[in-house]
């Protein structure tokens, strides 16, 4: 809902599930993606998983969109970190969300990026990725 009406979300993505009958659990879990907007803490691993790695793929993304091979295949959690202490790149990512969230999974960072990178380099063609 963040792309169609950013200003109603995640309210409008809730309304959205609820219509199509998804379960409590996966709404819940939406909801908890914005814990600071909706004030519904994530608590299950499922809603503290959703919660970090909102903005920690995107992050990833924005790594891999600024390397020469445009892709997932070859990126490292080291280049993913390398980017991380550059304030100035990718401003819009909240790193204080992501790190919050590694605590909550109790998972160091460099660890939760190489899950991460590798859950979604096989989707890496549907994200734009891996056509340099």
């Amino acid at each position: 809902d963040w792309e169609e009406c950013p200003e109603e979300h995640p309210k409008k993505g809730v309304e959205w599930l609820e219509e199509a009958g998804y379960p409590e659990e996966v709404i819940r879990g939406v909801l908890a993606h914005a814990w600071d907007i909706t004030g519904v803490e994530p608590t299950s691993l499922m809603e503290k998983v959703i919660y970090t790695i909102d903005e920690l793929t995107g992050f990833i993304i924005a790594v891999a969109l600024v390397r020469p091979s445009r892709s997932l295949s070859d990126l490292t959690a080291k280049s993913v970190v390398k980017k991380w202490k550059d304030k100035a790149f990718a401003k819009g990512v909240n790193r204080e969300i992501i790190e919050k969230g590694a605590e909550m999974l109790n998972m160091p960072l460099k660890e939760l990026i190489e899950h991460v990178i590798q859950a979604l380099q096989p989707i890496e063609r549907e994200l734009g990725l891996g056509q340099a």
